[in-house]
C-alpha cells in the first residue's frame, strides 16, 4: 500500500535509549515529519525495525526543510543521561568552542544532547561537518 510505514515490531525512536521500546503508534506519529522533510527533496530510508529516517543530513536543503517541518515533530519526554555522558557531552562541547567554533553550544542539562536551536546558524551547522571535521574528530567522543 503507498505511503503505508513499514513497522513490523514496537521499536525504539531515534535518540531513544538501546533496548527500550515503544507503541508503533509513537512512530506513526512521526510520520508527517518525515512526510514533510520528503515533501522538501529529501530522502528517506527505513531503519530493519522500520523507523525511518533523512538520509541526506548535509547541505542547504536540510536546513530549509528542518526549519519547515520540525513543527510537525512531536515532543518526545527527555530521557535522563546518565552523569559520566552528560560530563563527557559537557567536555565536548567546551573542547569545540577552544577549536574555534565559539557558537557551539553546551549540551541539554538532562538528555545531553545538543541542540542546535540553541547555537549556531543552519548555515554554520551545515558546514560543520565539512569545514570542521578535524575538531570533531579530536573533541566528540567515540564509543
Amino acid at each position: 500500500m503507498p505511503g503505508a510505514v513499514p513497522v513490523t515490531t514496537p521499536a525504539a525512536p531515534p535518540g531513544a535509549v538501546p533496548g527500550a521500546t515503544v507503541d508503533p503508534s509513537a512512530v506513526a506519529a512521526e510520520m508527517p515529519f518525515y512526510r514533510c522533510m520528503e515533501e522538501h527533496g529529501l530522502t528517506l530510508a527505513y531503519r530493519d525495525n522500520g523507523i525511518p529516517r533523512v538520509v541526506e543530513e548535509d547541505g542547504p536543503r536540510f536546513s530549509v526543510a528542518q526549519e519547515a517541518c520540525l513543527p510537525l515533530r512531536p515532543s518526545r519526554p527527555p530521557v535522563q543521561v546518565p552523569p559520566r555522558d552528560l560530563t563527557a557531552a559537557r567536555t565536548a562541547s567546551a573542547c569545540m568552542r577552544t577549536e574555534g567554533i565559539n557558537w557551539y553550544p553546551d549540551p541539554d542539562p538532562v538528555t545531553g544532547e545538543v541542540d542546535q536551536a540553541a547555537g549556531g546558524t543552519p548555515e554554520q551547522w551545515s558546514a560543520l561537518k565539512r569545514d570542521h571535521m578535524d575538531a570533531m574528530v579530536k573533541c566528540m567522543p567515540r564509543p
